[in-house]
């Protein structure tokens, strides 16, 4: 059985009226484990499988080890999660259900990837959350589907942590010959590391993750979506956590979709309408999911003083 499914392209008529011009969703929070995450890391543990491999073993913030202990969990294939301390009660709860053994360990995703590594033996495979060119092929089918539908963007909105689903969406322009096909690039401040190399002009790590959106909280993103973003049209913005979280709850009266902060990003840049979707006429806007906030915990992070002066 596949892992993921071909998850509806919609039109947004609230969003569609907000801005004037046609808005697309791709709606990845529909897929089984939650969040786009499933199309890189299932095509990984597919992969893996066939190799023979009888463990899998994952490092994340939360929607990567929601996706490998499904598919491990699918595929008859023990799986164990380290994530670090910022991972929410229920992205833990989450990964536990699907049977995986769930480990919580450091400051942030780096410190909790380094235990994960010294933890593989030769019949186990390791699924990084964004670095590795299966995940990228397989994220790339959002694109692939999306030209079977018969609809080409005029951009393509997305949210950036490690920069795994950036790299898989330009991989997935490419070879569906849309090169010329932009990438608008979305981050919440403090959690900007893509922003802040492609201005130094080189990688740079980030001394620690001060945003909410904890999803996107990679100190440091992959050297494949910095070079992408370098090589093709790709425009990044960063937005306040504030206006992520209020995202959230404006799709969530709009669509009746709830999905977390990270993805509020990308959703910000149509609610708040960004001046670099100005001139598109066919936005598409991936809404990647994640199923790690409640509406509660969403509404607690508004109210906060810090976060609603930003």
């Amino acid at each position: 059985m596949k892992l993921h499914i071909e998850s509806p392209l919609i039109e947004s008529r609230p969003l569609s009226l907000l801005v004037q011009r046609n808005v697309w969703l791709k709606l990845d929070a529909l897929q089984p484990s939650g969040s786009f995450k499933i199309r890189g890391i299932g095509t990984a543990c597919e992969a893996y499988a066939r190799q023979g491999k009888r463990r899998f073993i994952s490092s994340s913030g939360g929607n990567a080890g929601m996706a490998v202990a499904y598919a491990g969990r699918c595929l008859n294939i023990p799986v164990t999660v380290v994530v670090p301390q910022t991972t929410t009660e229920r992205a833990k709860a989450l990964i536990a259900r699907e049977n995986a053994e769930v480990i919580v360990h450091g400051a942030s995703w780096q410190e909790a990837n380094a235990l994960a590594q010294s933890m593989l033996s030769d019949d186990a495979a390791f699924l990084h959350p964004f670095d590795d060119p299966l995940l990228w092929a397989g994220h790339a089918s959002l694109v692939d589907e999306v030209a079977a539908a018969g609809m080409k963007p005029g951009a393509v909105v997305l949210s950036v942590g490690g920069g795994g689903l950036l790299a898989g969406v330009v991989q997935g322009l490419r070879r569906n010959g849309w090169h010329d096909v932009p990438v608008i690039a979305m981050e919440t401040r403090g959690a900007d590391s893509l922003s802040q190399s492609l201005r130094a002009g080189h990688r740079i790590t980030l001394d620690a993750i001060t945003s909410l959106a904890t999803s996107l909280g990679a100190k440091q993103v992959c050297q494949e979506a910095f070079d992408l973003a370098r090589s093709h049209p790709v425009h990044s913005v960063v937005v306040e956590d504030i206006a992520a979280l209020n995202a959230c709850e404006r799709f969530l009266d709009d669509h009746r979709i709830l999905v977390e902060p990270a993805c509020g990003a990308s959703l910000a840049a149509v609610y708040e309408q960004i001046p670099q979707l100005a001139e598109v006429d066919e936005i598409l806007v991936v809404v990647c999911g994640g199923a790690t906030a409640t509406l509660d915990q969403i509404r607690q992070w508004a109210a906060r003083p810090d976060i609603k002066a930003a």
